[in-house]
């Protein structure tokens, strides 16, 4: 009996968790305690004021302390020097502190906050501290979750640093930014669970923005994404990103994602 419950925890709690996962934001609700993630992020985006993608690889391990805790870390290559160069890393934090469930739904709210270091060239105006400026972040996220449709938002305040050793923050550019996402999803295939050995096909949406709080530019993207979750443990996530309006200098606002994922669950006690 006592293996029968604790199947049945697993697999709600596995089907709940798949319906969470976006491409480019994270949800209020963290990855299963004592589970080991790792996750190989690819992104090829379209330069605007000269040929070729700028192709950016980032791998990433991830752990859940207990439910409402996790931390990442994650490292940045890419080929802006026209080679694969590891130009930084990133060491991430959320912590969830609210949490109510029904029968059909339930909702969470978490806070998270990043730090990274870059030695990159400083070539936009955008503040991304994943993969292109040195910095750190701090936010909230709010995610609900209705039977097979998962709404999260999150906002957060983001300050870039110098990119030492060689590359300091441009004076003609704010250095701290406002950001706000909107991300929906909806679980398409199966229309029926009945193992945890079911392919699930999440479609999803994602909205991203921000605001350069010193001269008040902007930009506006979208991503729409299709998801792939193989037993529970796999996961493939296929996406574009496209630029909707902008008022900053951005080199590279469009392009796609290609992730990787995989978890090991119970990772510290696998008897």
């Amino acid at each position: 009996m006592k293996k029968l419950i604790l199947v049945f925890l697993l697999f709600s709690s596995q089907i709940n968790y798949s319906q969470e996962l976006f491409v480019v934001t994270d949800p209020a609700s963290n990855i299963p305690a004592n589970t080991l993630n790792v996750r190989l992020t690819q992104s090829a985006f379209k330069e605007k004021f000269a040929n070729g993608y700028n192709y950016h690889l980032m791998p990433e391990v991830s752990y859940g302390i207990y439910k409402n805790l996790m931390v990442r870390a994650s490292a940045f290559v890419s080929n802006r020097s026209n080679q694969l160069v590891t130009e930084g890393a990133s060491f991430y934090a959320k912590y969830r502190f609210y949490s109510t469930d029904d029968l059909n739904s339930h909702f969470r709210l978490a806070a998270f906050g990043r730090y990274s270091f870059n030695n990159s060239d400083i070539h936009q105006e955008q503040i991304e501290i994943m993969a292109h400026n040195s910095g750190y972040e701090a936010g909230i996220v709010a995610t609900k979750l209705i039977k097979k449709v998962a709404i999260s938002s999150s906002v957060s305040f983001e300050k870039a640093t110098d990119n030492q050793p060689r590359y300091a923050f441009p004076s003609s550019f704010g250095n701290n930014a406002t950001n706000y996402t909107l991300s929906i999803g909806k679980l398409m295939y199966p229309k029926k669970y009945t193992s945890l050995k079911q392919t699930n096909i999440n479609l999803m949406v994602e909205l991203l923005g921000q605001t350069i709080n010193q001269n008040g530019r902007s930009y506006l993207d979208v991503v729409p994404a299709v998801q792939f979750i193989i037993n529970s443990q796999a996961r493939i996530d296929l996406a574009y990103r496209q630029e909707i309006l902008s008022s900053m200098y951005r080199t590279a606002p469009n392009g796609f994602y290609l992730n990787l994922e995989y978890n090991f669950f119970n990772f510290l006690n696998n008897e």
